[in-house]
């Protein structure tokens, strides 16, 4: 299991390590080099999703490291609480963000409008501070949208036994 400590409270992770190896071991190696710490849910968008772990709160973007194969062929679906890769419309560009699903989003699976998003885990304990996150108010900021107007922090991404 994987705890997100964010400054709303604990989102507990289970990660699909059979489904999405590739997306797991990068989500695992950046947790394991403290990336996540410090960076902020830029991207908030209530019955959509919210989007965290590659922007400081001054939306700068951290260094990365190279992008990863896409997995969203795996057979996972993007439904309510799972995690997916972030991506730019380059399929194979995923590098250190992720979102978190607030309702089934078919159109995002492999073979929807595209190749898809590679859904590599789903929450297992605090939905209920995903809601939370999810109700912030947002704004535009630094040429972003939906940002939060109050940063909503990632502490740490604990690797938990």
């Amino acid at each position: 299991m994987i705890t997100i400590a964010t400054s709303h409270g604990d989102i507990v992770v289970e990660l699909f390590e059979e489904a999405a190896p590739i997306s797991c071991e990068n989500f695992r190696r950046y947790a394991a080099e403290g990336f996540y710490a410090d960076t902020v849910f830029h991207r908030v968008i209530p019955n959509f999703m919210i989007q965290c772990g590659g922007m400081t709160a001054d939306l700068a973007r951290k260094e990365t490291r190279p992008p990863i194969k896409n997995e969203a062929a795996n057979g996972e679906k993007n439904l309510r609480g799972t995690l997916a890769m972030a991506r730019t419309g380059e399929v194979d560009s995923a590098t250190s963000q992720f979102f978190i699903n607030l309702r089934d989003n078919a159109f995002l699976d492999h073979g929807g409008r595209d190749y898809g998003y590679a859904v590599f885990g789903r929450v297992t304990d605090g939905m209920d501070v995903v809601d939370r996150i999810a109700a912030v108010p947002t704004g535009n900021s630094g040429g972003h949208q939906d940002v939060p107007t109050e940063p909503v922090t990632i502490v740490e991404v604990r690797l938990d036994a």
